[in-house]
């Protein structure tokens, strides 16, 4: 190998060799401990290779014996897949071989998959069928810091599964700040020790590898920025102008200000003078395929430089080579749950200091770097130290009710790093106990609520899945359960083609809203739209955005028909000329509004005289999303399926007319008129 000097510039921007990461010098150490310490808290900066490193390490240190595999948990599904085909490439194996991923409606694994990377959520769901998690030999939780509510879940159930499974390893990576409060909760023991762990006090260590980085200078505004978007995007323009070569990652809150940004950047870097480099401006975000994400590592072209827009996903979960400055807007969006409504939404909130930190440290990889704060030095003094977990203001419901099934029945003594608040908890059992999940005695129903965790949607969704065939719309509901699941749009729009997207749009609609546009443009696209490749093209629509529908579609089926419930699809409403037929189909269409109802009523909302919209108490007012079909159409009472904020608006999402009657006809427990 010596006579073949390449240089580490041969090497592909993203593939820095395992050897030259600074993990590399801590391998025995780590194996060392996590033989001899039931549970090791890995405290490493993002970059120092702890998520590609550490499974291949117990790999090749005899982890996989007998048959066992090694899971890795991660936050977010781009970082399960993005790592996993890291690992995949340094293994030298195909993904789904060796090593593979298993997130939500995609699992890449085989018979031979030895390290299998997932979302923190789908190895809780594994265990509604292994509680035990008996095929794994050792469990990592990465990014443990983020408080993810299903991370804490997990970690919960893991201090369970320990007691049972004393030769079970259990590895955390976290950020500093957080490492001492996952060492006590898995130290302290509130049930008995078993025998063979004598030393209650000694269950976890704490390791901690440098990570890489070089300085970076931090630079405030003087002034607050009035619009951080506007202020985002020449930033990024002054860099070009007058920083060297380097690439520039800009944080931002969402995907709406990343496709503004990435057209503005566009636009504005066709006016740059002739001979100067170029800008690639780039979006990240989690509705992106797997595909387009991709783009984000691929070495940057020659004349040119990257200009990633990402949410808070590039924090931590997945480090981009070539990055020296960065721009952070100072916010991010978070979960927000309201109690008193019922109404969870993303709210753009100010980082915290931690948040801060981790984003600044994306410039220092490669060489210096620069972090362009968009906001002044009083007012990051001002900031939180950290974020408030999750499962302190999220909708509880889906958790509440995989823990019941999980056969956790007393969910508030479960053992929670930071117990969520007595009032979140009670809407979870509330909404649960009207959805039918659970009975007067707050018990799992069988089999409704059982189906119910085991349907990979959530619980408004499956419960309206379960009772699609007593209204008989089965088909028809499993098709809009898989067209809400898709993630992202399912709508292109290119720039400058607004109106040519509304039209596509409009030869789909139903003046009932956009379940039911949705079902209209899936059955459109099943009949024509596989067979012709124009046919996408024409109508504006994403393909693989419908072809995942079609595979989501066919998994929630197959989910069902484990369960016995048979989807009968010559029933499945198509296009028919008759009036009978027609009639028919209007009281199909009806069917399927009232079988909508039965599972989401507690999304229901009045509209007003001035076209707005109030959820059913009142007290909040919504708008119609501008990509709604009920946008700017009249309706009385709705139904719909998730709310979003931008700036001082709350808009609803997903909209479908229903009657009033109804909401009472199938949620007697969770409204009443009066009089």
């Amino acid at each position: 190998m010596a006579d073949f000097d390449l240089g580490a510039s041969f090497i592909p921007a993203l593939y820095k060799p395992a050897a030259l990461l600074p993990i590399a010098k801590h391998r025995e150490a780590l194996l060392y401990l996590i033989e001899t310490s039931p549970v090791t808290i890995v405290v490493g900066q993002t970059g120092s290779g702890k998520s590609t490193q550490i499974p291949q390490f117990l790999e090749q240190a005899g982890w996989c014996a007998d048959g066992k595999i090694i899971g890795v948990t991660q936050p977010r599904r781009v970082a399960a897949t993005t790592v996993a085909m890291r690992v995949a490439e340094e293994v030298g194996c195909e993904v789904g071989k060796e090593v593979g991923f298993s997130i939500r409606f995609e699992d890449l694994t085989s018979a031979a998959t030895r390290i299998k990377f997932m979302t923190d959520g789908l190895l809780i769901r594994e265990a509604l069928v292994d509680p035990l998690l008996s095929r794994y030999s050792v469990v990592m939780v990465d990014e443990a810091h983020e408080r993810s509510i299903s991370s804490d879940i997990l970690l919960g159930l893991l201090k369970k599964v320990r007691r049972k499974r004393p030769e079970l390893r259990i590895i955390i990576s976290s950020a500093t700040l957080q490492a001492e409060d996952f060492r006590d909760f898995f130290s302290e023991s509130n049930e008995e020790v078993p025998k063979d762990d004598k030393d209650a006090a000694k269950v976890a260590s704490i390791i901690s590898l440098e990570g890489r980085t070089y300085p970076i200078d931090i630079l405030y505004l003087e002034q607050p920025a009035e619009d951080y978007l506007e202020k985002a995007v020449s930033t990024v323009f002054d860099i070009h102008a007058d920083e060297p070569k380097g690439d520039i990652l800009v944080f931002l809150t969402g995907r709406d200000e990343i496709e503004k940004a990435v057209q503005a950047v566009a636009e504005r870097s066709a006016q740059l003078p002739p001979g100067s480099d170029s800008l690639l401006p780039l979006p990240m975000y989690a509705g992106l395929s797997t595909e387009q994400q991709n783009y984000i590592f691929e070495e940057t072209p020659e004349n040119f430089r990257k200009v990633i827009f990402s949410t808070n996903i590039s924090e931590a979960s997945v480090t981009i080579d070539g990055i020296v400055y960065v721009v952070d807007s100072g916010f991010v969006k978070l979960r927000a749950y309201n109690p008193q409504t019922g109404i969870e939404s993303l709210t753009a909130t100010p980082v915290s200091k931690a948040s801060a930190a981790q984003r600044s440290g994306r410039a220092g990889r490669t060489k210096p770097g620069k972090c362009y704060r968009l906001y002044t030095e009083e007012a990051y003094q001002a900031l939180p130290d950290a974020n408030v977990p999750e499962i302190q203001r999220s909708n509880l419901a889906p958790f509440v009710l995989q823990l019941k099934a999980l056969g956790i029945d007393n969910v508030l003594r479960f053992d929670f790093i930071t117990p969520p608040p007595a009032e979140l908890m009670v809407r979870a059992l509330e909404l649960l106990y009207s959805l039918g999940a659970l009975d007067e005695y707050s018990k799992l129903t069988k089999p409704l609520g059982l189906r119910m965790a085991e349907l990979a949607v959530e619980p408004m969704m499956s419960k309206t899945l379960l009772s699609a065939p007593s209204f008989g719309c089965l088909s028809e509901i499993l098709t809009i359960a898989a067209m809400t699941s898709v993630g992202g749009t399912i709508w292109i729009q290119h720039d400058g083609e607004k109106k040519k997207t509304e039209s596509a749009k409009r030869k789909f609609s139903t003046e009932e809203g956009d379940h039911l546009t949705l079902l209209n443009v899936y059955q459109a696209f099943v009949t024509k739209g596989r067979k012709e490749a124009r046919f996408c093209h024409e109508n504006m629509l994403n393909f693989k955005a419908m072809s995942r529908a079609v595979s989501i579609r066919a998994q929630l089926k197959r989910s069902l028909e484990r369960f016995g419930v048979v989807v009968d699809e010559s029933l499945a409403s198509g296009s028919t000329s008759s009036t009978a037929a027609g009639s028919a189909s209007i009281n199909k269409a009806e069917q399927i509004r009232r079988c909508l109802t039965s599972g989401y009523f507690a999304h229901a909302a009045r509209m007003q005289p001035d076209g707005s919209f109030k959820n059913v108490s009142g007290t909040t007012v919504l708008h119609a999303h501008p990509s709604s079909i009920m946008f700017n159409r009249k309706a009385d009472w709705v139904i719909f399926h998730e709310v979003m904020e931008t700036g001082d608006k709350t808009y609803i999402r997903d909209i479908t007319k229903v009657e009033k009657n109804w909401l009472l006809e199938y949620a007697p427990e969770f409204y009443k008129t009066s009089t």
